[in-house]
């Protein structure tokens, strides 16, 4: 490893879904993370990039991975430019860091990650996000500028107040949902929003048999324009409770209104009920994407296994968490959910054989191609995405 960056064994916690590193390195600046990419690549080792470690266990185990490089020490806000509502921070800053440092300001990034502890880091490689995509966009959306270093310890960088970068491609959205297969990332720049003067959410507790994805689909296009609709079932339960949260202008009327449209008992409250952006803790975690207008259709056949099922239907997302039982409903979910457009991948278990975690992928000869572009070497966490990537 390069004088100066400060490189420790590795030990139990440091695994990657099972596997160990044989070192842990602890870059503090974009250059000592070049630095130790290039010293890699001249000796033929594997990276794994890390932010706060909280995502590790997702996905398929590496290939291989002889250096784990983790950010926790590149932790700053390098610039926040709250009159043009922008920020740049490093990627090891922690998403409950930022929200505390821009909401001193009056802003937010408006992302909420349902995991804790995560980083910025960490968020943009796996591509979370967390109820209030449905008003204000995922990662990718609130993303305008990133700096990223290359297998080969080259710095590239894109968007924001850039003058150099990769020409033809747009790194951002590249490296979003990559899972440190094509570099890793050191800053990135966000778009941010003024924080709400007021919150309120209208719960309720509505029957399964209940026609819960047309309420869902009432709900987005009502003229309260609500901020985000979550649905929680608890494995085995018959009811679904239903949270719909108003911010903003005039939100307490407002929510009146979601009310009313929701029907029932349903609550008006200063608090997000527990389950509120928060996923299924579970031996098994499933994400199904489909398209928002099949979202009656998707919560029937969700519901319908038993399992734990919390999520955003009318941002097109739902997460199902159970046992390894789970697994084996997976392969006839994604027959049925295909029909109405439905995706659905293992994120957290350990597939049966024959399984593949993340099912048919129509842009895999394209990924493919932007892996060998990125990594020819395979040494950024070889095998950790679609198609062994």
């Amino acid at each position: 490893m390069p004088s100066g960056v400060t490189v420790r064994q590795a030990g139990p916690d440091d695994e990657v879904a099972g596997v160990r590193p044989r070192w842990v390195a602890l870059p503090e600046s974009v250059e000592e993370i070049a630095a130790v990419l290039k010293a890699s690549a001249e000796r033929d080792l594997a990276v794994v990039p890390a932010g706060g470690g909280s995502k590790l266990h997702w996905g398929p185990p590496p290939e291989r991975c002889d250096v784990l490089l983790d950010t926790c020490c590149l932790n700053q806000v390098v610039e926040h430019a709250s009159g043009d509502l922008v920020v740049k921070v490093q990627a090891g800053v922690t998403m409950d860091a930022l929200a505390g440092t821009l909401a001193a300001q009056g802003q937010e990034l408006a992302l909420d990650v349902p995991v804790e502890g995560a980083t910025v880091g960490g968020t943009l490689a796996t591509a979370t996000a967390g109820p209030r995509s449905f008003r204000y966009g995922t990662a990718r959306d609130l993303l305008i500028g990133i700096t990223v270093v290359l297998a080969d310890g080259t710095v590239a960088r894109s968007g924001g107040k850039v003058v150099k970068n990769v020409a033809g491609y747009d790194l951002g959205k590249l490296f979003t949902g990559s899972y440190g297969t094509l570099g890793v990332i050191a800053d990135a720049t966000f778009r941010l929003h003024p924080r709400a003067a007021d919150r309120r959410w209208v719960t309720s507790s509505v029957p399964q048999a209940t026609a819960l994805g047309s309420v869902v689909t009432t709900l987005a296009a009502s003229q309260d324009e609500p901020t985000a609709i979550e649905v929680d079932r608890t494995a085995g339960e018959g009811r679904v409770e239903l949270a719909v949260l108003v911010e903003g202008t005039a939100a307490r009327s407002r929510a009146e209104s979601v009310a009313a449209l929701v029907g029932g008992q349903a609550a008006i409250e200063g608090r997000p009920p527990s389950w509120w952006g928060v996923l299924p803790d579970d031996e098994v975690l499933l994400e199904v994407r489909f398209p928002p207008s099949r979202a009656d259709q998707v919560l029937q056949e969700t519901l319908g296994l038993g399992a734990a099922v919390r999520g955003s239907p009318a941002s097109g997302v739902v997460w199902l968490g159970g046992d390894e039982h789970l697994m084996e409903a997976v392969v006839p979910l994604r027959k049925r959910l295909g029909e109405y457009g439905g995706r659905v991948t293992v994120v957290v278990g350990e597939p049966y054989q024959g399984l593949d975690r993340w099912g048919e992928i129509s842009a895999l000869p394209l990924m493919r191609r932007v892996k060998e572009r990125f990594d020819p070497g395979r040494r950024m966490s070889p095998g950790r995405f679609v198609g062994g990537i």
